[in-house]
Order: C-alpha cells, then sequence, then structure tokens
C-alpha cells in the first residue's frame, strides 16, 4: 500500500467532435504529467467528445468514433492511471460518464447521476442518469468518482463515502460566468464537510460558441479549505499530492494557489479566450470589424488584438456626413497604437446612392430611423466584401444593453460571425475599457469620457432614444437576469413608466435577437442558450 497518491489536474482545451484529437491529447497529456511523477490523471467531463457534444450524440459515425478513441487511450496511455469523461453508449441509453483506466484496463465506470437541466444545460435530452457509486482501489487510496453536477447535491458524495471513498475525484465541464468560481468553491467546501473528505475538481478550459470554460481547477481539504487553485483560462497540469495520516484519513499536501481575480479581470479573461478559440477552432485567418471611435468598438478591438495579435486583425473606419472629427481621430489613434490594419472607407458615395434610388418610395414620409439604418447596412456591405474577399470573420461590436431594447440594426450593424460583448451591459463595457486600459492605455481616454452616440444624425446622443445606461442597465438586469415584473422593479425605485417601457422594448425585440451571431456568455443569463422567449407572443407585463 503506497502512502502517497499524486494526482495530476489536466485542465485541457478541447474540441467537440474532433474525438480523435481529443484521445490523442489525452494521452500526450497523460504522458507528461507520468513524467511530473503523477500517478493519475484527472481529465475534464466528456474528454473524448469534447463538451457540450449536442446532437452529435446521436450520430452513429460519433458513437463509433467515441468508442474508438476510448480504444486507444487505454491501448496508448502507458503507465499513469487517468480518469476522463466519454459519452457511454448502450442499446438503450448514453450516459454522462468516466471511466478510470489504469494497465490500459477500465477499472471503474461511473455514470454521472445528477444530470442538469437549466440555464445553458440540456443533459436530459442526451443522457440517462445513472445511479449507483463507483469507488476505485487505485494504489491503496479509495478514489471515489463524480462527475459535475453530482456535487451540487449532497447524494452522491454520501454514497461515495458510503462506500468507502477516502478521497473524491470530480470531473467538470463547467462554464464561466462571472463569479461562477465563488459558486463551485462554495458547494464544494459544502460537500467536502458533509462527507468529511477531500476532493480534487478539474475543469475544462477554451471556448467552445458562446462558451468558455474557465478552468480553476482546485484540490480542497476535509475542512473546505482550497490547498491548490490552477489559474484560470490557462492550459497546463498541476500536480498535487495525497498522503495518509497516522490515523489513516487522506489529506492534500499545501500547493501552488492561483490568486481570484477581480471582476473585469475575470470577464476580460473569458472574452479574450472566447474570441481566440472562436476564431481559432474555425480555422479564420484573422478578423475585420468596423472601429467608430466609441467605446464598444474600442474595446471590441482590444480584445481581437490581445486573443489573435495584431497582425490578425484589421480594422475600418467607415465615415458620413454625420461622423464627427472627434471619432475619426480617435479611431485612427488606437488602430495605430495598436499595430493594426487600418483602413478608411467612405460610405458617403454610397449612402446618396441609396437615398436617391428610394427617392421616389420616401415621398411625402419625413426622414426617421430608415435613414439611420442605410448606413448601418451600407457599413455592412463593406465589411462583408472585406471578410469575403480576405476569409477573416466579421465581428460584431454590440453589446447586452443595445441588444436588449433593439438599439441595434438587423442586417447592419448586427451583422457578423461572433459577437464579443454581446453579453456585456454598457456599463460593463465601460469598466472592461477602464480595466484594459490598467494593464497598458490602448484606448483613447476621451472614448471613454465622451457622452456615447450612434452618430447616425447630427448631434446624436444615445439618451435621446434610451433612459440613461446608469437606468437602464439596472432595470434590464433585474428582468433578464432575475425575470422580475414591472412591480418588482418599480419597488427597487424605479420609475414605474421607465420601467414598463424598457421591458416592452426587451420583449418587441426578440426576432432581432434570434438573428444575431453568438458571443460570449459573462453574466448568469445570457440571450442565447439560456434565453428562450417566443418570437410572436401575446403576453403582455
Amino acid at each position: 500500500m503506497s502512502e502517497s497518491l499524486k494526482i495530476a489536474l489536466a485542465q485541457v482545451n478541447l474540441l467537440v467532435g474532433d474525438v480523435r484529437g481529443n484521445a490523442q491529447h489525452t494521452i500526450d497529456r497523460a504522458r507528461q504529467a507520468r513524467a511530473l511523477g503523477a500517478d493519475l490523471v484527472l481529465f475534464p467531463e466528456l474528454t473524448l467528445s469534447g463538451y457540450p457534444p449536442e446532437d452529435l450524440l446521436f450520430h452513429r459515425g460519433f458513437r463509433r468514433q467515441v468508442e474508438a478513441g476510448l480504444a486507444q487511450v487505454r491501448a496508448e496511455v502507458g503507465d499513469v492511471a487517468v480518469l476522463l469523461g466519454f459519452p457511454e453508449y448502450t442499446s438503450d441509453a448514453i450516459y454522462n460518464s468516466a471511466a478510470l483506466i489504469a494497465a490500459g484496463e477500465l477499472a471503474a465506470i461511473y455514470r454521472k447521476a445528477v444530470l442538469p437541466n437549466y440555464k445553458v444545460f440540456d443533459e436530459k435530452r442526451y443522457f440517462r442518469g445513472g445511479g449507483q457509486s463507483a469507488v476505485s482501489d487505485y494504489r491503496g487510496f479509495k478514489v471515489g468518482l463524480l462527475v459535475c453536477e453530482d456535487i451540487w447535491e449532497p447524494q452522491a458524495a454520501q454514497l461515495a463515502r458510503a462506500d468507502g471513498a477516502q478521497l473524491l475525484a470530480v470531473i467538470n465541464a463547467s462554464p464561466y460566468e462571472i463569479h461562477k468560481q465563488r459558486d463551485r468553491e462554495q458547494v464544494a467546501r459544502a460537500r467536502s464537510r458533509d462527507v468529511g473528505l477531500p476532493l480534487a475538481y478539474v475543469n475544462l478550459v477554451g471556448g467552445q460558441d458562446e462558451l468558455v470554460f474557465d478552468g480553476n481547477s482546485f484540490v480542497m481539504d476535509a475542512q473546505g479549505e482550497v490547498v491548490l487553485r490552477a489559474p484560470p483560462f490557462a492550459e497546463g497540469l498541476w500536480l498535487a499530492e495525497f498522503v495518509r495520516d497516522a490515523d489513516g484519513r487522506v489529506r492534500p499536501l499545501p500547493g501552488a494557489v492561483a490568486a481570484e481575480l477581480s471582476d473585469e479581470a475575470s470577464v476580460y479573461g473569458a472574452l479574450v479566450l472566447g474570441v481566440r478559440d472562436y476564431v481559432g477552432k474555425h480555422g479564420f485567418p484573422g478578423i475585420v470589424m468596423g472601429l467608430s471611435g466609441g467605446v464598444d468598438s474600442a474595446l471590441t478591438l482590444a480584445i481581437a488584438v490581445d486573443a489573435l495579435g495584431h497582425d490578425h486583425v484589421h480594422a475600418v473606419m467607415m465615415p458620413s456626413r454625420y461622423t464627427s472629427a472627434m471619432s475619426l481621430a480617435d479611431a485612427q489613434e488606437q488602430a495605430q497604437s495598436l499595430g493594426v490594419k487600418y483602413s478608411v472607407l467612405s460610405i458617403e458615395n454610397m449612402f446618396e446612392a441609396t437615398l436617391a434610388t428610394l427617392k421616389e418610395e420616401f415621398v411625402g414620409r419625413p426622414a426617421d430611423a430608415t435613414e439611420e439604418n442605410v448606413q448601418s447596412r451600407c457599413r455592412m456591405l463593406l465589411l462583408m466584401g472585406l471578410s469575403n474577399k480576405t476569409g477573416r470573420m466579421l465581428l460584431t461590436t454590440g453589446n447586452k444593453s443595445e441588444m436588449a431594447v433593439g438599439y441595434a440594426t438587423l442586417y447592419g450593424d448586427m451583422a457578423g460571425g461572433f459577437a464579443p460583448i454581446k453579453d456585456c451591459s454598457k456599463l460593463l463595457v465601460y469598466r472592461l475599457a477602464r480595466y484594459r486600459n490598467s494593464l497598458g492605455p490602448v484606448i483613447p481616454q476621451r472614448v471613454i469620457e465622451r457622452p456615447p452616440s450612434a452618430e447616425l444624425r447630427h448631434e446624436q446622443k444615445d439618451s435621446d432614444s434610451l433612459p440613461p445606461y446608469e437606468v437602464l442597465d439596472p432595470i434590464l438586469e433585474a428582468f433578464i437576469e432575475e425575470d422580475l415584473s414591472v412591480d418588482e422593479i418599480e419597488a427597487r425605485g424605479f420609475d414605474r413608466a421607465t420601467t414598463a417601457r424598457v421591458l416592452d422594448m426587451v420583449k418587441r425585440n426578440e426576432y432581432k435577437r434570434r438573428q444575431a451571431p453568438p458571443g460570449v456568455r459573462v453574466s448568469r443569463r445570457a440571450f442565447g442558450r439560456d434565453w428562450r422567449y417566443p418570437i410572436t407572443s401575446g403576453y403582455r407585463r
């Protein structure tokens, strides 16, 4: 019986659907962990398939690849044990399972018992829940196997403890949202204290469509204290050692504990990783985006450069008669400071030609938002032309506040392949801009300080059409993330008429949001996987 068990947390970035690549990545990382002295390597939930595999799970060819991938890992992983997640197929069901592989053999299989079906999760669509614990005796240590959501309820950990587990190994694919790490550790602390066992928790890292997985893997002792924490948004291996006390109890030795990030730093890190992986995993050579001189596009440009490098970013200023000299100067200054390719393409001739073509159709109708939208769609034509010709993906620059109330142009500034700040409120955009400048100034200060404007008519300001963002954003958060009614929001001190108007705008613009590109999810509830309002609805407040 060994007196020490060294467990490596393999915080890996995988590609959904690339079973062969994920299997090889598992093998390579396991061998690296063995070279570091690891006895057992923990890999994330659904390692072989990537997470979430969604309806790929129903494809017969995908099943064959998963089974072949598991066989490859068993044959090639070498003399280190691995615990990895995989979709387990039986004759009548699919399970979200964890396989413990030792000496090429399946030492244990555990089937996830608690299947989440809320927010971004839809696991009951695909999987059947397991009902039995799995405790494996490896090198004299009895390891209880759990998968992600299993620790959010007490039963699975209690069953493992009842079956003799001396420590818990939890594999996860837990997506990022602000303050999520705080929640994870609070739940893990409750489980560890409840059963009196230490816990090793490994999490996935990387971007997958609108989800970002932040890593932040950790080890916790039986008293619920974090003794090791991997840094967020980074791939790598972190080695934890578990030893026996004189009385036979297992405890982890202290290791490096990465500091918790500020809200702004963690959100910014998620945005950068989300953009990097969305562009990289799709194989785009880079991105193109509009740069207006406003804070949204300025922040998006900074994120793009931090994610991809300046050589892979093309910023385009597209002035019209309403574009201020300040916007032109600030956009040029930022583009030059970041070293990106920068173009200035006027839309004035396109705008004039469009108005001339529609002149007879518009006779007798006063100018309104139509003319503003025409400008936005002229810019879309230029950006999409550049995207098609160069192969670079178009990033959109709209924020969550605008997306919520429809302050965006369908087939105009909403057009693109990915929307990095889609889940960032306007107030958060300002906070992120200031945070990024604290690392080194890349956004001109007056871009942050000036009143926001779409510059689609003379002396336009966002406040002409919307409540101040200091009022708008808290109302939106209360409705979108907390599902509060007009009465409940009014009780928080907000004007009832303003609140009712804002909520009506949100409901009225669902058709736009359904046609928007995906973007990085950072809040408790984003427009996307966890927002499923009907487009056609007779519901009234």
